[in-house]
């Protein structure tokens, strides 16, 4: 039986998304913090945001941005150093509410997973219920808000858990389904990244209703193998399955420095503790990559980055850093500075084609 006829026709899929989840973590944590904009990550100076707060989202601020923009945008805006460990407890509390529902839950990060409670339902139970039910049962063990979405695949369940945050529930229904995406513009739609919307956009496709338009051929001579995911979506069609057990295709580290690397030295120290923390994950869940890339952002912004592929894989932590500070040498020193550094470990045994989990250091 292949993979989309194994998929019940009447799936009931909910996808959990905390509301800002790191922002409100330290608004729950510290009561000074409540309605003020608050930035997790960087300072006023250096760095990145890694999450924002609604009061802070209203002026414009969002996680990734380079904090000098986020303090302009807000000058009120409190930056606050990141607890990923305090992240992390609060995380696993949430997925334990989560596995009392159904054992198919995938996580996505810390702060969304999907669920599928097809096979879980009892007799006149709802998916929506459920997702009611998992909703109070956040609220009450840790003090937190998160948005659900319900549907009948994994792509709709998204787009409907971002349609009434912060704590609201959406419902995509079969016959709402391929309707639903049609006035959406695509860059909304999970799987379309900036470059992919600005592509698309090129092309004359802004919306769902655009997506619909092309045909399958079309799209697969634009997209390649993504061309028949686009297709799909734009008709309210996702045969994956939810995964408890996926495995990434990468593992990478990135750290954003206060002041900026100008010799290969500083670089290679600082390279070190992120090829500690990518190795310390990737042997706890014994994968075997072969292909390390550097990341370096200077501090003009640009990026750049190298790898550099093994015919086999790479054999420990130590030949990792060795491997990520010979590529640096490819484009280090260099007097613009260095404001971030990242490694990479891909090319996994048996991998599927999932998004690269980051361990970010700030």
């Amino acid at each position: 039986m292949d993979e989309i006829s194994a998929i019940p026709a009447d799936r009931k899929v909910i996808h959990v998304d905390m509301d800002a989840f790191y922002a409100s973590v330290e608004q729950r944590d510290d009561p000074a913090l409540r309605g003020r904009p608050v930035a997790v990550g960087g300072s006023s100076l250096r760095g990145v945001v890694a999450a924002a707060s609604y009061e802070a989202r209203v002026f414009g601020v969002r996680s990734a941005m380079p904090s000098v923009t986020a303090a302009r945008l807000c000058p009120a805006l409190v930056f606050v150093k990141p607890r990923f460990e305090v992240y992390r407890a609060v995380s696993a509390q949430i997925r334990a509410i989560m596995l009392d529902y159904t054992p198919l839950v995938e996580p996505l990060s810390l702060d969304e997973a999907y669920l599928d409670v097809t096979a879980q339902l009892r007799p006149g139970q709802t998916a929506t219920q459920i997702a009611r039910e998992i909703r109070a049962r956040i609220r009450a063990t840790t003090g937190l808000t998160a948005s659900a979405g319900v549907s009948y695949n994994k792509f709709l369940a998204k787009l409907a858990s971002d349609q009434n945050k912060p704590d609201g529930l959406c419902v995509i229904t079969p016959r709402r389904g391929p309707e639903f995406v049609l006035t959406l513009p695509v860059g909304k739609f999970h799987g379309v990244g900036p470059a992919t919307a600005a592509k698309m956009e090129a092309l004359g496709i802004r919306t769902g209703a655009d997506l619909r338009a092309q045909e399958l051929e079309f799209l697969t001579r634009r997209f390649g193998k993504s061309g028949q995911y686009y297709w799909n979506i734009a008709r309210g069609i996702d045969h994956r399955q939810v995964r408890p057990d996926r495995i990434r295709k990468s593992v990478g580290a990135e750290n954003t420095f206060f002041t900026d690397l100008m010799t290969l030295e500083e670089a290679a120290e600082a390279l070190a503790p992120l090829a500690e923390k990518v190795w310390r994950h990737v042997a706890r869940h014994e994968l075997h990559g072969r292909t390390v890339t550097l990341k370096v952002k200077f501090a003009d912004f640009q990026i750049n980055t190298r790898a550099r592929t093994l015919p086999r894989p790479v054999g420990g932590e130590a030949e990792m850093l060795s491997i990520a500070c010979e590529l640096a040498t490819l484009v280090l020193p260099d007097r613009r500075g260095v404001r971030l550094l990242g490694i990479t470990l891909s090319g996994f045994d048996h991998a599927e084609p999932e998004e690269p989990e980051q361990l970010r250091l700030f």
